[in-house]
């Protein structure tokens, strides 16, 4: 374990920090230090900024960890941000300058997931809660991806269109998990996105929830990535 390493987990679209409840444990046991942002989710600009403000609480090197639409904020939010040394991905989006979520969603036929989205009247988007566990977290307990659509948190349309700034993967080592049986982002285009970036690519058989259906796999990625920071 690398000495005094800590992680900053940033949740994704349709969840909280709550997401990474059984991640956080298994990264506190190997003595890593970890906090979890709360995004707003109203913009790619504002959920940057609340992550920078988090990371200057932090003191020491840094492994920030996106799920997600959390890995569109983790791309920006590095820079700037020194203490920040290493970057990973769990079925995230890894966004190149100028590109959007919404953009990318375009350039293939949409995932099984996309059809239970849908926007409301103040411009935000949801997950229709009797089809959330199927599309987000189909190999979750039952009862527990229940409380996940209860509980899901909206993405904004301004967020979903935002445009990336400069990537921080170009110049920080990454890590990224590939969830093989995600219905929310194409396992193909999460491979290309990995190898995009020049990551050290994972996989695992998990549904887009990585982070509640395979904790331990995903504690292992951020702890293959903290280690680093000590060689």
């Amino acid at each position: 374990m690398a000495p005094n390493v800590n992680v900053v987990l940033v949740h994704g679209a349709w969840a909280d920090g709550s997401s990474w409840a059984k991640v956080i444990p298994l990264l506190q046991k190997r003595g890593y230090g970890v906090v979890g942002a709360q995004l707003p989710l109203t913009s790619i600009e504002d959920d940057v900024a609340a992550t920078k403000k988090l990371l200057a609480t932090v003191d020491g090197p840094v492994v920030l960890v996106g799920h997600s639409y959390g890995g569109a904020v983790i791309t920006n939010a590095a820079n700037g941000s020194p203490n920040v040394k290493a970057l990973v991905y769990i079925a995230a989006f890894g966004l190149d300058e100028g590109e959007s979520l919404d953009a990318l969603s375009k350039q293939g036929p949409p995932p099984a997931g996309a059809a239970a989205v849908h926007p409301d009247a103040n411009g935000f988007l949801w997950i229709d809660r009797n089809g959330f566990a199927k599309a987000f977290a189909a190999d979750v307990d039952p009862a527990e991806a229940s409380v996940m659509a209860a509980v899901q948190g909206p993405l904004s349309l301004r967020s979903f269109a935002g445009k990336s700034g400069p990537p921080a993967w170009k110049r920080l080592p990454s890590w990224y998990l590939v969830a093989t049986n995600d219905q929310m982002i194409p396992p193909g285009a999460e491979e290309f996105m990995g190898k995009r970036m020049g990551a050290t690519l994972r996989s695992v058989p998990s549904s887009h929830a990585a982070m509640v259906s395979h904790p331990k796999e995903v504690a292992d990625l951020i702890a293959l990535a903290a280690d680093s920071l000590s060689k």
